[in-house]
């Protein structure tokens, strides 16, 4: 669960050069090697082609949906497709008005900046997103008290390339500026295994076809965790074998890693858990939850739930979070209820 909370937080950031090549190596430089997210990659080609046609910078674009899904690399596809640079930064890594001013003016003509968790922009710094992102304008203030005067500065033609997880924290102004908007989607196990196989390749380790199909399935549908656990395994297979990685390795590497065959890890288990022992499989409020498996509610509806609820083990209902049949199947539990009747 830290792994994937460090993932999440850090979108791969890695202060190894071999490990910060091979990470770059592993991403998709174009779409055409960019798997999955088939009906974003149509408009987004359209919205390119068409771009390029007029010889006009891309329409500012916010990419939203679960953490992993390639968010950050959609972005470096999009600047590469447009064949401009791209600048990349984070919500909270942009403290201050001035931070985001700076970034903006050292900008060219059709450069790409793309700021990740957007979300968590300071008030502040996102109203000065708004005159930036509409009239490629930045209105700054000079002095302070009565001698403070406004100050409108040009700036080059950019797009804006927004990540966020929580589209509803967005301040409403901000997103409106936004031309082109789409959620990513999580993956189906066939296009995690090809994922799997070209990350193989890259890496260059031998994977059985069956040993990739075991990853897949405990990838969560996301190629994040699917390229992380590709890299364990491949440890436990030098370790362990003799660095091929079959059904057997990777199945004894998962069991190792405490990963079922659902993709579900201990703090999912613990928070299914928790609501069938002590609440007879819900609902019961998300608050509730937090206290009771001591994780941040943040980190329960962002790295928890979609995932469980897409799988179709968790249900949210106005009253709170539900278990479904399913889960107690898949835990091997009988409702108390169905037990006394």
């Amino acid at each position: 669960m830290i792994d994937r909370i460090l993932d999440a937080a850090t979108d791969d950031v890695i202060d190894d050069p071999v490990e910060l090549e091979i990470e770059n190596t592993i991403r998709p430089k174009d779409f055409a090697n960019y798997i999955g997210q088939d009906r974003l990659k149509m408009n987004l080609q359209l919205a390119i082609a068409a771009a390029k046609k007029r010889g006009e910078p891309l329409d500012h674009i916010l990419l939203y949906g679960p953490p992993g899904l390639g968010k950050t690399t959609m972005a470096s596809v999009i600047a590469h497709e447009m064949g401009a640079q791209i600048r990349i930064t984070s919500g909270p890594a942009i403290e201050r008005a001035g931070d985001l001013a700076s970034l903006l003016t050292n900008l060219q003509d059709g450069d790409i900046i793309f700021i990740d968790e957007i979300h968590r922009l300071q008030r502040t710094v996102a109203e000065v997103l708004y005159s930036a992102m509409e009239d490629f304008k930045l209105d700054i203030m000079i002095g302070k008290g009565p001698s403070a005067r406004s100050l409108r500065l040009d700036l080059p033609k950019f797009t804006l390339v927004g990540a966020t997880t929580r589209t509803g924290a967005l301040p409403a102004p901000l997103r409106d500026r936004f031309g082109i908007i789409h959620r990513l989607e999580f993956y189906t196990p066939e296009q995690i295994g090809q994922i799997i196989h070209r990350s193989a390749d890259i890496l260059d380790v031998k994977i059985h076809p069956e040993a990739a199909h075991e990853l897949a399935k405990r990838s969560r549908l996301t190629p994040r965790i699917a390229n992380r656990l590709l890299k364990r395994v491949r440890d436990f297979a030098d370790v362990n074998g003799d660095g091929i990685i079959d059904a057997v390795i990777s199945k004894q590497a998962l069991i190792l890693l405490d990963i079922d065959d659902l993709g579900l890890d201990p703090a999912d288990r613990l928070l299914l858990g928790a609501i069938i022992d002590s609440y007879d499989g819900g609902p019961v409020g998300v608050e509730t939850l937090a206290a009771l498996t001591a994780e941040e509610r943040t980190t329960i509806e962002d790295f928890i739930e979609p995932y469980l609820m897409q799988i179709g083990l968790l249900e949210r209902t106005p009253r709170g979070r539900k278990v479904t049949p399913k889960a107690y199947g898949h835990l091997g539990k009988t409702r108390l209820q169905q037990a006394t009747d």
